[in-house]
């Protein structure tokens, strides 16, 4: 079967955001945040997983969308924890660069399955 990159880079963030949880929790004992960063970025993932199984075409595009949507809020918590000076320059960047090429896996995901089902 081949590779889905949009799956695996999916699962990998959010294992990423698992880990950065609980250097939060553990090391900043910060817990409010955490857990809103928490939900959103493993969110992404899952909706990515149910997209898999989607009932039809619309189904597939609801899910995806979905996971742009908490993909957009993970980049928010990202930039708000960066600011709130939780996370460092070097691992801000490196976590936000893949927030941000997940968004634009999602949205070419999302606008390539709009257009084949225009057709």
């Amino acid at each position: 079967m081949k590779e889905n990159p949009l799956l695996t880079k999916s699962f990998k963030f959010a294992l990423r955001i698992v880990k950065l949880c609980r250097f939060l929790n553990d090391q900043e004992h910060e817990f409010v945040l955490s857990k809103q960063i928490l939900v959103t970025g493993t969110s992404i993932g899952a909706m990515v997983e149910e997209a898999q199984v989607g009932e039809d075409r619309q189904d597939f595009a609801r899910k995806l969308s979905a996971a742009n949507k908490f993909a957009f809020k993970t980049n928010y918590w990202l930039r708000l924890l960066h600011e709130g000076e939780y996370l460092k320059k070097e691992e801000f960047d490196s976590i936000l660069a893949d927030c941000e090429e997940l968004q634009k896996l999602l949205l070419s995901a999302l606008k390539t399955t709009r257009n084949s089902s225009a057709h």
